[in-house]
């Protein structure tokens, strides 16, 4: 059995007057993440893990913010369309492994939903999506609440 792994990272600002959207969720808050897309920054990283993983390069190659097809789509769209193309080069999703950092909003009671939604957008179950949410305890940028970053590793398996 042939087993890859790859690493996603993304980043947003925070700015008020914006939807913030987490794993596919549109979660209350004041602010929201700012970008070309939808700003999920949680499935941005995993794209990016789970693009690395089929060695296809990143989220921006294949989905440009210099492209209006792209402006203000549901990342969930582009989730699976990343999950599409693994599953075409012969590979299915082990597990994606998820860690969110956010001074605020808090996100612990989001976590359950947020696992469904990522589960059944890639067509996995709901126990190979692991998300974990962390403060950077008012440090950085996350923790002057300026911004969200998501890290995230992906395990696939050649089928």
């Amino acid at each position: 059995m042939i087993i890859r792994t790859g690493f996603g990272f993304d980043v947003h600002r925070l700015e008020e007057n914006h939807d913030f959207w987490l794993g596919g969720i549109k979660i209350p808050h004041y602010k929201g993440a700012v970008g070309h897309s939808d700003a999920d920054t949680l499935i941005h990283a995993v794209c990016d893990a789970l693009l690395g993983a089929a060695g296809l390069r990143d989220i921006g190659f294949h989905f440009p913010d210099t492209s209006d097809h792209f402006k203000g789509i549901d990342s969930k769209i582009l989730l699976q369309e990343v999950t599409r193309m693994v599953v075409e080069k012969g590979y299915s999703i082990g597990n994606v492994d998820v860690t969110v950092v956010l001074q605020k909003p808090k996100i612990a009671v989001y976590i359950p939903v947020i696992q469904q939604c990522m589960a059944e957008t890639m067509g996995i179950d709901t126990d190979q999506v692991s998300i974990k949410a962390k403060t950077s305890e008012k440090l950085g940028f996350e923790g002057r609440e300026e911004g969200v970053s998501v890290y995230a590793i992906a395990l696939i398996q050649k089928n």
